[in-house]
Parts: structure tokens; C-alpha cells; sequence
């Protein structure tokens, strides 16, 4: 991608030279790649308030989002938004991505030719704008290919174009099932050199609705079987393009479960990335639990139920959803393992016999899962195995580590449903969790 920086002027009266907002590097800027904000040619030591300002899609229909932040420009006439806390506005500590994650919805109407993805900038003196740019994001870039995989319903296979034979991360999405996630992570990956294959494996109907992406798949999270990955793997050797003697996991929450029951048992997994992880099986849910307080695993491997940790008082807690209480799904998971200390050691994922690569990442305020307390498990069984492992816990982060830090965060718990976190915890939490596992597949694989 070619880096030239973008130089958004506008000359005004309130000093002899231009403002200057510049973002670098400009022209489209890969989700999670470092990014420069800096004002120069203000007064010295002005005031000075910067307005950002972007659509998001909430469901069908995009929303405008904005922060705003007032900031003192240097004996210069300098601001860079990297080393330069707000005296006031939307977040509080020095940081370049402050106004992006810290947006709210609005209720004004966009701006005329706003579009999603990109970010408008305006820098205001007493009120007057001085300067102001565009920054757009992208996902990948526009040579990786994306193609559908037929043999796996609702798969997708990205990788630049090229005859080389590319180390492969296969993607596994979350609780929410479907192909979206995979769909987004999958081109993303493949941006930075991997082949990458994103699986879906579990398709629930849509929230008030009886229809379901992928049919194909299990319609409820019930003994979903982790030997699937095996068929992924012969379908990745027959490729040409493939190295299939590199392959990595990727897992997100349900899906980190879902990786490190496959390492723990399939030695041809290099390398393992379980975000907002988990160290032991748990309960699954769905239709096909019948009656619904009855019990059943999340996973099987090779036709039988693994153990699980039952939750408790699962369906109590769900009820939120109707009385508008707070939801906390964790709050059934950690009563269920208090409650079964035995059934929470049967159910233990064996980390400590897979021999490859591990990164492992988890908030000590999740509301999901006590992703946290479970990642520093995972290490510590680790290290007494003699492996090493990246252990990523953020104190004040919750359960969505998934995202680049670039994203509003402030929404992640305003309706009944919580996954904890403060906005700005979680921001940071999800910018180093990109960045440590980009570099952690990079080294591993």
C-alpha cells in the first residue's frame, strides 16, 4: 500500500502561516497499522478543539457517531495527538486512537457525502475550524483474494495474489456464530502474508426469527466437533498455495475454546492464538437442549461428549432480556464452577500437551467469562509443562478483545446484555491484542 501523507490545510487569520492537520500515513490506513495525528502552524499555546466524526452501521441502518476533545498546543504551535492528553472532551489520557474509540452515537444527521469507514477531522479555534482531513480504514488490501469454499458451508479462503506457498491461520469465530466474523478476520489476516481459511461451525436463527445463515450447520452450540479441523487440514494440503506444514489456530471466545481443545489434541497445530480464552470445556445451549435446563457439552471429539462445567442458574439469568435487569453470562459460569470443582477438573483443557506456540488473552473485568483469570490458568499450566506461552491479561478490559482500537467501545454495555470493560480499557486491550498476535504469528509461524 502506498504511504503518502496527507496534508489537510486551511488558511485563516488567526496567524500568518497555515494550519496544518496531518495524518500519516494517509490514503487508506490498514485496520491496526500505526497512525500519526499532528497539528502544526496553530498560535502558540492555543486552545484548540478537534471534532471526529464517522458513520457506523448500527443493524441496517448507519448512525453518526462523534467525540470531541479540547487540547493546548505547544510554545510552538504544535499538538500531536500521540503524546498530548485533553484538558477536557471525550477521553482523558494522551492517546492517538482517544477520539475514535471514544465516540457516542448522535442524533444529528451525517454530513452530506459521509460514508462508513471513513473519519472526518476538524480542528476549531474560538469556534472557527482551522483545519481539517479525511482518514479512511480498511480492512485489507485490494489484491487479497477472497474465494467461497464449497466443502464447508459458509467458509471463506483469503490470501495475497502469488504462486508462494503461504503459512495458513484458520479463523474460528465466536458465540455468535454464522460467517460474519470469519468473513471480516479472514481477508484481514491474509493483508499481512497468511493464507487463511475462515470456518464457520455453528449457525443459530437470527435474534427474533426462525432463519439461519448456514442451515448446514448445527443450529445449536451442542457437541460441536472439534475433529473437523481435520478435514480443514486435508483440504488445505491439496492446495498449491499452502503451506499446510504451518498452520495455525485463530479463536475468538467460543472459538478459543474451541482451539485449544484441537491443540491439546492434534499435534499438527504449529501455533495458537485463544482470545478472550478459556481453560476448561463449558455447558452448551440451543434448541436441541431439550428440556432447556438439561445439560450438554459445547464439544465433541470424534462422536463422544467432552466433560464439561455445567452452568447454574443459566435461565435466571437470561431473564434480564425481558425484566431489562442486567445480563451477565458469567455470572451462571462462575456459580456452576463453584459449585462442580470436580466436574471443572474433568473438564480442564490439557494446554500442557500441545507442544507448539500458545498467545492467550483474557480481561480480568470480562462479564462473558473470567477470560482473565482463565488465561493466567492456561500460563501457569503452561509453565509448569515447561512451555512458554504469551499470556495477554488487561485489568480493567472485558470480554470483546477482538478489534484493532480504532473502534467506538463506548457502546459494548449500554443495552442489558454486559461484556464489561471500561471504553478506554478496552481499546487499549484490543490495539495490543491485534498488534501481539500479528507479531506472535509472525515469530511462530
Amino acid at each position: 500500500m502506498k504511504r503518502i501523507i496527507l496534508l489537510a490545510t486551511l488558511w485563516t487569520g488567526l496567524a500568518s502561516h497555515a494550519q496544518t492537520l496531518t495524518i500519516a500515513p494517509a490514503g487508506p490506513v490498514l485496520t491496526g497499522d500505526p497512525v500519526a495525528i499532528t497539528l502544526s502552524g496553530l498560535p502558540p499555546k492555543a486552545d484548540v478543539q478537534i471534532v471526529a466524526e464517522r458513520l457506523m452501521k448500527n443493524d441496517a441502518q448507519p448512525v453518526l457517531y462523534r467525540a470531541e476533545a479540547a487540547y493546548r498546543s505547544d510554545a510552538e504551535g504544535k499538538l500531536d495527538l500521540g503524546q498530548s492528553a485533553p484538558r477536557s472532551g471525550s477521553y482523558r489520557k494522551a492517546d492517538v486512537r482517544g477520539l475514535f474509540w471514544s465516540m457516542t452515537p448522535s442524533r444529528d444527521a451525517p454530513a452530506a457525502g459521509m460514508v462508513p469507514g471513513v473519519v472526518q477531522l476538524s480542528a476549531r479555534i474560538d469556534g472557527k475550524e482551522v483545519a481539517h482531513a479525511r482518514m479512511q480504514f480498511v480492512n485489507t488490501l485490494p489484491e487479497v483474494k477472497v474465494e467461497a469454499v464449497d466443502a464447508f458451508p459458509g467458509a471463506v479462503f483469503a490470501a495475497l495474489p502469488g504462486s508462494a506457498r503461504r503459512p495458513v491461520i484458520i479463523v474460528l469465530g465466536g458465540s455468535e456464530g454464522g460467517s460474519s466474523a470469519v468473513r471480516e478476520l479472514a481477508p484481514m489476516l491474509a493483508a499481512h502474508g497468511y493464507a487463511v481459511l475462515g470456518l464457520p461451525y455453528y449457525s443459530p436463527a437470527a435474534w427474533n426469527s426462525s432463519e439461519r445463515e448456514l442451515p448446514m450447520l448445527p443450529r445449536s452450540f451442542v457437541d460441536i466437533p472439534v475433529d473437523r479441523l481435520e478435514q480443514a487440514r486435508s483440504w488445505l494440503a491439496a492446495r498449491s498455495d499452502v503451506d499446510a506444514a504451518h498452520i495455525g489456530l485463530l479463536g475468538y471466545s467460543k472459538g478459543a475454546e474451541f482451539a485449544l481443545i484441537a491443540a491439546s489434541k492434534m499435534p499438527w497445530i504449529s501455533a495458537v492464538a485463544a482470545i478472550a480464552a478459556t481453560d476448561v470445556v463449558w455447558q452448551g445451549w440451543g434448541p436441541d437442549v431439550n428440556p432447556p435446563d438439561s445439560r450438554r457439552s459445547s464439544f465433541s471429539w470424534r462422536g463422544q461428549a467432552l466433560p464439561f462445567v455445567p452452568n447454574l442458574e443459566f435461565l435466571q439469568e437470561m431473564a434480564g432480556f425481558q425484566t431489562g435487569a442486567d445480563v451477565r453470562y458469567r455470572r451462571p459460569q462462575d456459580k456452576g464452577r463453584a459449585a462442580h470443582p470436580a466436574a471443572a477438573v474433568a473438564a480442564r483443557i490439557r494446554v500442557e500437551d500441545f507442544k507448539g506456540a500458545l498467545l492467550v488473552a483474557g480481561g480480568i473485568e470480562d462479564q462473558m467469562w473470567a477470560s482473565g483469570m482463565m488465561a493466567q490458568n492456561i500460563a501457569e499450566r503452561r509453565a509448569a509443562a515447561g512451555r512458554d506461552t504469551v499470556t495477554l491479561v488487561y485489568t480493567d478490559a472485558g470480554h470483546v478483545l477482538n478489534g484493532s482500537g480504532w473502534s467506538p467501545t463506548t457502546q459494548y454495555d449500554a443495552g442489558p446484555f454486559k461484556t464489561g470493560g471500561t471504553p478506554e480499557a478496552n481499546a487499549r486491550a484490543q490495539a495490543d491484542t491485534w498488534r501481539q498476535t500479528l507479531a506472535f504469528f509472525k515469530r511462530s509461524l
